[in-house]
């Protein structure tokens, strides 16, 4: 006699479609960052420091672009050559009598990772609830939050600031009905930017930020830190604000641009954002390229590649797809990268449309 075959689970999840309206915030909100100048022995008086300005400088550059074949006749290079590159850019620096660099933003930890704050489907989003739940009964954000916080301590938050100082020291510290309950200080040169495990051996205090930071995704206590890292560079040297893009009718003048708030020279919070979840190390190439920012193609624009193709199935959509709508979860290495997309935040229904 033959047996009926029941609907289970997986095939109840198999017919499920994604939302077409799905979107997530997100859980890691940066402010933007400000720009101050002081001495490296000052660090601890707040009142000494002096905001970094942004002013604009004209300057005379030469011809020094690749040449096309027809322009590269000796005459016609020397024709080149008598017209000045006039431009006007702006700039940021410290001044001649400071040799450091202080950068300052807040940090606000959300919870709800997973919870979307827009979904027009309710399967959907039961089936997303329980991956989600699942996933965090087993692993928590312990490993993401490791990872975070491991970015804050080591300064790659600083970008190009960061590269050549003779000194950072980042401060961490927990606020309370606006005052520092908690401060932890860091020596970011000395914590790797590449192997997170290494940052944490260099400094066990970083577990209790990770721990912090872990409770924040979670819901479970309210986290806002303040940041703050001083960047010992040499006096009078040029600093790195943010760089705006203009376009269209409304651009400028000038050839550079550099993001600032009243004046003060400052850096984007998508910028910070960017750095503080450079912590994709799960992709394919990982270990020659090093961590990458959680992005659902693996995009590095600096690269211009995308290190995680949809035809390797290991884009964010993929993944993610196979997980809510089949009842297939990823590896647990990928169920951290769809975990971080998700505290990304983003956009990421399916319409329908090709």
């Amino acid at each position: 006699m033959a047996t009926q075959n029941t609907p289970t689970a997986t095939a109840t999840a198999t017919a499920l479609k994604t939302a077409s309206v799905l979107a997530f915030e997100r859980k890691l909100d940066p402010s933007d960052a400000l720009f101050a100048a002081g001495t490296w022995a000052s660090r601890g008086n707040s009142a000494t420091w002096e905001p970094v300005a942004v002013r604009a400088k004209s300057v005379r550059g030469t011809i020094s672009n690749r040449l096309k074949t027809k322009d590269q006749d000796p005459a016609k290079l020397d024709a080149q050559i008598e017209n000045p590159n006039l431009q006007t850019v702006d700039v940021a620096a410290l001044p001649a009598e400071a040799d450091t660099l202080k950068v300052s933003f807040t940090l606000r930890v959300l919870g709800g990772t997973g919870t979307p704050w827009a979904c027009n489907s309710a399967d959907y989003q039961r089936a997303l609830k329980e991956a989600v739940q699942t996933y965090v009964a087993a692993n928590g954000f312990a490993e993401l939050a490791r990872r975070y916080a491991a970015n804050l301590a080591n300064g790659r938050f600083l970008w190009r600031n960061r590269l050549g100082a003779e000194q950072i020291e980042v401060q961490l510290a927990r606020l309370v009905d606006g005052q520092p309950e908690t401060t932890w200080t860091f020596d970011a040169l000395a914590l790797s930017l590449r192997d997170f495990d290494a940052a944490h051996a260099a400094n066990p205090a970083l577990a209790q930020v990770a721990d912090l930071l872990a409770l924040g995704l979670a819901g479970q206590s309210h986290v806002l830190l303040q940041v703050t890292a001083f960047v010992r560079v040499g006096a009078g040297q040029e600093v790195y604000p943010s760089q705006d893009l203009i376009l269209g009718k409304d651009k400028a003048d000038k050839s550079k641009t550099l993001y600032h708030v009243n004046g003060v020279a400052g850096m984007h919070s998508q910028k910070l954002g960017n750095a503080i979840r450079t912590i994709d190390t799960w992709y394919t190439g990982a270990a020659d390229n090093g961590p990458i920012a959680v992005e659902p193609y693996g995009s590095v624009t600096t690269q211009g590649k995308a290190y995680r193709q949809p035809k390797a199935k290991e884009d964010f959509y993929t993944l993610f797809d196979h997980w809510i709508t089949k009842g297939l979860a990823p590896a647990l290495e990928q169920q951290h990268f769809v975990m971080a997309t998700l505290v990304r935040g983003g956009v990421f229904g399916d319409a329908g449309k090709d």
